[in-house]
């Protein structure tokens, strides 16, 4: 089912539909030659989601991408860094090129092992907000889903309430959480067919499927890419609907 956020794109806007298919014919259809052609259109000062929660979960094949793209001024928001794994691809590389003007995120770095992002926001080059995984959740499926914002209890009493609207329902106090709707969310899938119907394995299924929703621009990097039919239907976890790019995973 289309969610009420995407209908009311296409309708008011039918070329937006056609936004994963580039005017230079690179693509053949949703699926893109390389990870850096698939996020050809992600410019200066974007706001990307990026998915995963270290190990298979996380698009590092289109993390590289955006880090030799080279833009900067980004609004990230993620998980957070991945600590004591040098070799894995993480939002740590875009912070530390100086790509990331803002980090989003319930654990953008862990206590005594904070890194490059540590070190750039005691400096004031970078600037975080800490934001509860379940109400971040709840944000990305808000928007997602067409809607404007959430009235959610958890955030009363703390740090978080601070400048919120404040509703009473069934009894019970709710603090006002806005949807997210960002520019771009890089994903990373298991399967794929060309259609962009995704399969998930492990921690690919913890971000990923609601970052795919909120996206105005879903892009997932995959192990393989099947022709239609070629996937088991009752595996899908994402439809292909919330799925502009696919590229396959080097």
């Amino acid at each position: 089912m289309l969610s009420r956020a995407r209908c009311c794109q296409i309708m008011n806007n039918p070329e937006a539909n056609l936004a994963d298919i580039p005017t230079n014919g690179k693509a053949n259809g949703k699926v893109y030659p390389s990870p850096g052609s698939a996020i050809h259109d992600l410019t200066e000062g974007a706001s990307v989601l990026i998915a995963g929660f270290g190990g298979p979960g996380t698009p590092e094949g289109l993390i590289r991408a955006l880090q030799a793209k080279g833009v900067g001024n980004l609004t990230c928001i993620c998980q957070g860094a991945w600590p004591g794994h040098p070799e894995m691809v993480d939002v740590a590389a875009l912070v530390a090129s100086g790509q990331v003007r803002r980090l989003v995120s319930p654990l953008a770095f862990y206590p005594g092992d904070g890194g490059v992002i540590e070190e750039r926001w005691k400096s004031g080059d970078l600037e975080l907000e800490a934001v509860p995984p379940g109400v971040l959740a709840e944000r990305l499926r808000a928007g997602g889903a067409g809607l404007g914002g959430v009235f959610l209890p958890d955030s009363l009493g703390t740090r978080f309430q601070q400048g919120k609207p404040a509703r009473r329902f069934l009894e019970q106090d709710h603090v006002f959480e806005s949807a997210l709707r960002p520019d771009f969310a890089l994903l990373r899938a298991s399967a794929s067919d060309t259609l962009g119907n995704l399969i998930f394995q492990g921690t690919q299924r913890g971000w990923n499927p609601v970052m795919a929703m909120a996206g105005m621009v879903s892009i997932a990097e995959v192990d393989q890419v099947l022709e239609p039919g070629g996937i088991d239907s009752e595996r899908v976890i994402t439809p292909g609907i919330f799925v502009n790019r696919v590229v396959q995973a080097v």
